[in-house]
């Protein structure tokens, strides 16, 4: 029987650890943190994000503000609310909620959000500092997720790692995170020929695709560390990309979904801002 990967319960424990640095800071610089979300549009998921991340940043004594639009909102318009928030002294960390709509361009969103307030660490500045090693602000899910195997003391050094997903947000930063922890990486996705094959050679196995229940028990090698990303709704029920049931018994660690990598993602933002802040006031 798997360990089982508690995000939920480690997530709280860094929220605490943030509240707790929060205070501190705030005590000492006389500014409170501020962390502002641009959303556009009605999406129901990332409604609920959002509300999750207002909810964190209240806990935690870190201010939060939503910038709302409507679908129908101009790129210029986006943009310049982003140069306003660029320019804005009290606003330490800015994350434009994605997806955007098509007639936005969200490479040319994200490129204009100041490197040293983006949270998300999508800018291309953060990712290059990111792929060559250096300390800087990782993405909020790889970064929670290198935060669970440290919580349950599982080497990365050395490891067969294989992350099965290629997307900007979670598969290429989480095989850089990976490799800068000096595992051996691989990355697979739907060109991937034979892929259940190289992901059975996986020490720690990471899927990111968003498509329910695609990993079962064929994917994994016995004793390997699952971590599941991805989270899809099915008959109203919250499903991960990896069959669990079937899972659960081959692997030595597994995520649950929910409460596997979900609450590390945000506990993850809280620790950017943070991070944002410090940089922007000079604590």
């Amino acid at each position: 029987m798997a360990t089982l990967l508690d995000g939920k319960t480690l997530a709280k424990n860094v929220r605490s650890e943030v509240k707790e640095r929060v205070m501190t800071l705030m005590e000492k610089h006389d500014v409170q943190p501020h962390l502002t979300v641009v959303l556009v549009g009605g999406d129901p998921a990332s409604q609920t994000y959002v509300r999750g991340k207002e909810r964190a940043c209240k806990n935690a004594h870190i201010k939060s503000t939503v910038i709302r639009k409507d679908n129908d909102v101009s790129e210029d318009e986006l943009l310049g609310i982003i140069d306003d928030l660029n320019e804005d002294d009290s606003v330490h960390g800015i994350l434009v909620q994605l997806p955007l709509p098509d007639h936005i361009n969200e490479e040319r969103v994200i490129e204009r959000i100041s490197p040293k307030k983006d949270v998300d660490g999508f800018t291309a500045i953060n990712v290059a500092h990111l792929m060559a090693g250096d300390d800087t602000l990782a993405p909020c899910t790889p970064k929670g997720i290198i935060r669970i195997l440290d919580a349950y003391d599982i080497d990365i050094e050395g490891k067969e790692c294989v992350v099965i997903g290629r997307s900007q947000i979670v598969g290429k930063p989480m095989a850089h995170l990976l490799l800068n922890r000096n595992g051996t990486v691989t990355v697979c996705h739907s060109r991937t020929k034979q892929i259940e094959q190289v992901a059975k050679r996986a020490d720690i196995l990471v899927v990111a695709v968003g498509r329910a229940h695609m990993v079962d028990e064929s994917f994994v090698k016995p004793g390997a560390a699952v971590i599941d990303v991805g989270i899809s709704k099915v008959d109203g029920k919250l499903r991960g990309d990896v069959a669990f049931d079937e899972v659960e018994p081959v692997a030595g660690y597994i995520t649950p979904v929910p409460g596997g990598v979900g609450p590390m993602t945000i506990a993850t933002l809280l620790e950017n801002t943070i991070t944002c802040y410090k940089r922007i006031v000079g604590a």
